[in-house]
């Protein structure tokens, strides 16, 4: 096989691969092999035909399809690697020749990882900004643990107020008629939450243990089930019991219980520390991503289309994975947004975009600086999904792949190439 390339643009190639006349009577011939059997020939049972005669009867074109099935990936594939191209997604093809006699000739055009031209990457102007943790965002953190460990108590000597948790049996109706999932029992309402339609909960106020009552509410008219929207509702509801949440007192035995601390002030200084570290930390990535983004307006880069939809499709994929594991489904949360699958892509489209030159730059700034990740930094890297996998650094590194591990050794270059960029412009006068 004989292939040429020519490049169509900053981040296009044509490709254009000849396969003799031989090879292609070789390819035919196990095409013939694979489809004799599926092929009637008068006089013939199936299987039983002469390829000779196949091809007088429906021409040797029959043939051609699977034939160029079966050579097409490895003619691609090694001008690839002749070449040294970088393809990015699936090409567009176009047969030129294709016959017994002359073999078969193809043109693939492909997009390409793109050309890059790196403009200012060092000393870039770039403010880091640390947000110190005050007292207020201290007792927020330590509020939201309190509201974690309340105790609920059952109270009976009283009706319904608001912020009451309430056991209660409901059936909705519409027009007199019962509709899908408007009845359940012993269910769990918290008054004065929102959950449930507005109004429901309002008129549950001064409801008593066993007291039964009709709620007339309303559906709001953009609500997720169309049949429903704006319709007048019935719920017929009855109290079960009321519970109220206790918080507890913030003191040593809060701390004794919620930590390894003895004391409150000493499990307070805890909660300090790691608050200020996650906000180092979000300075530190806020600090990398403008980085970044200025590297990116300093070059010139024309990103393959093919590369933003594989982000997209990343994107999509981690979002269905997060709302999977709340019991929701891709296809229900799109019903209820009133979305299509294009629609949400479209949104993720911009942000795509940015992450793919982000990582392109970043690429193209490690390879023009010859930075390499030490032993040291790879096993940092590794050392952190050991964490995060609840296993032994030993024990993860046995378990991994060929393919991990050359993740693992990317993500520590990234490090290193981020290093790179905030010493140098931590360093710009």
């Amino acid at each position: 096989m004989q292939s040429t390339m020519e490049k169509v643009s900053t981040n296009k190639v044509k490709l254009r691969m000849e396969l003799d006349a031989a090879a292609f009577q070789e390819a035919m011939q196990k095409a013939y092999l694979k489809m004799r059997g599926r092929i009637n020939v008068p006089g013939f049972r199936k299987g039983k035909a002469p390829r000779t005669l196949i091809e007088r009867v429906y021409g040797e074109s029959i043939f051609y399809e699977e034939a160029f099935d079966t050579v097409f990936p490895d003619m691609y594939g090694n001008a690839i690697k002749e070449h040294d191209v970088k393809a990015v997604g699936q090409p567009e093809i176009d047969i030129e020749t294709i016959t017994g006699a002359d073999g078969l000739v193809v043109v693939a055009e492909t997009y390409v990882h793109p050309e890059i031209t790196l403009g200012q990457y060092t000393g870039l102007a770039v403010t880091r900004e640390d947000d110190a943790v005050d007292d207020e965002a201290v007792d927020q953190e330590i509020g939201r643990i309190r509201e974690r460990n309340a105790r609920e108590t059952e109270v009976e000597d009283r009706p319904v107020q608001d912020d009451d948790i309430v056991t209660l049996d409901y059936a909705g109706t519409v027009d007199g008629v019962a509709f899908d999932g408007g009845t359940a029992e012993k269910q769990h309402l918290t008054i004065g939450s929102g959950q449930f339609i507005p109004g429901f909960e309002g008129q549950m106020v001064g409801m008593k243990i066993g007291e039964e009552k009709d709620l007339s509410v309303t559906f709001p008219k953009e609500y997720h089930a169309e049949e429903l929207a704006g319709k007048d509702a019935i719920f017929h509801v009855k109290v079960h019991a009321i519970h109220v949440r206790e918080l507890p007192e913030l003191d040593d035995e809060f701390a004794k219980d919620v930590s390894e601390f003895d004391s409150f002030e000493a499990y307070k200084a805890d909660i300090t520390a790691k608050l200020q570290a996650d906000a180092t930390r979000n300075a530190d990535a806020k600090f990398e991503n403008a980085l970044v983004d200025a590297a990116v307006e300093n070059a010139t880069l024309d990103v393959p289309p093919p590369m933003i939809e594989q982000q997209i499709d990343s994107m999509v994929r981690d979002m269905a994975l997060r709302m999977a594991y709340q019991g929701i489904q891709m296809e229900d949360f799109l019903k209820y947004t009133g979305q299509s699958e294009d629609d949400l892509r479209g949104q993720y489209r911009d942000e795509a975009e940015k992450r793919v030159k982000g990582e392109l730059i970043l690429e193209a700034i490690r390879k023009a600086e010859g930075i390499e990740p030490s032993e040291a930094d790879v096993d940092d890297v590794a050392a952190r999904y050991a964490e995060q996998s609840g296993k032994d650094l030993e024990t993860f590194r046995k378990g991994l792949t060929e393919q991990q591990r050359e993740y693992i050794a990317e993500d520590a270059a990234t490090i290193a190439t981020l290093a790179f960029l905030k010493k140098s412009a931590q360093n710009a006068d």
